[in-house]
């Protein structure tokens, strides 16, 4: 253990150990993380973190959260571009939200994996952030909907799940690395979003 411990005030040493269970997420995968790891790296007692986080899927919903929010803000700034047509903000959103989740493979596969939704997993404090975020795609949806850009006669919860589900299933294949690469994200971004347009059109 080093001083760096007694350098903390308590609701720094939240966000210290915050930020360093994200960086080794990010560079050693999910597995990689424990509490013990995360004192070590942090340079605290084994103890410290157990203050702040009860366990380890605690932890593991605290950096989804961290995760959610830098989405959520990063689709706002896309769709709250009002001089921006809604087709060119449709675009920019498949685009960023493949590249978010080819940028950030390990935090993209704690988001929407299974590690913590699996078995109702995820903490209220997960859930109060990850839900809005969710609700704002059912809304943007329903926007497309208005402007002609997406189909009007489908159910809007749906068309989101549909269009959501499309973005997850491309960048799964991109972060598996299967039948698709880095190389690839543009032309399948422009696909997607010229296919769900092409149906509006229909």
């Amino acid at each position: 253990m080093t001083n760096a411990a007694q350098t903390y005030h308590h609701g720094d040493l939240r966000t210290a150990l915050l930020e360093a269970a994200t960086k080794r997420v990010a560079e050693f995968g999910i597995d990689s993380l424990s509490l013990r790891k995360l004192a070590e790296d942090a340079g605290v007692s084994r103890t410290a973190p157990y203050h702040h986080f009860k366990d380890k899927s605690a932890l593991l919903s605290a950096i989804a959260a961290k995760g959610f929010s830098q989405w959520h803000t990063n689709a706002k700034r896309i769709f709250e571009q009002h001089d921006v047509t809604p087709q060119a903000r449709f675009r920019q959103f498949i685009h960023e939200y493949i590249g978010y989740a080819a940028d950030n493979p390990q935090m993209y596969e704690l988001m929407f994996g299974r590690t913590i939704w699996h078995d109702n997993g995820a903490t209220q404090g997960l859930k109060e952030v990850a839900y809005p975020c969710f609700q704002f795609q059912v809304d943007m949806t329903k926007y497309w909907q208005q402007t002609g850009l997406l189909p009007a006669g489908q159910d809007a919860l749906r068309m989101a799940q549909v269009t959501w589900g499309t973005l997850h299933g491309i960048a799964r294949l991109l972060i598996d690395g299967i039948y698709a690469d880095r190389s690839h994200i543009d032309e399948m971004c422009d696909c997607a979003a010229d296919l769900f347009m092409q149906v509006s059109k229909s």
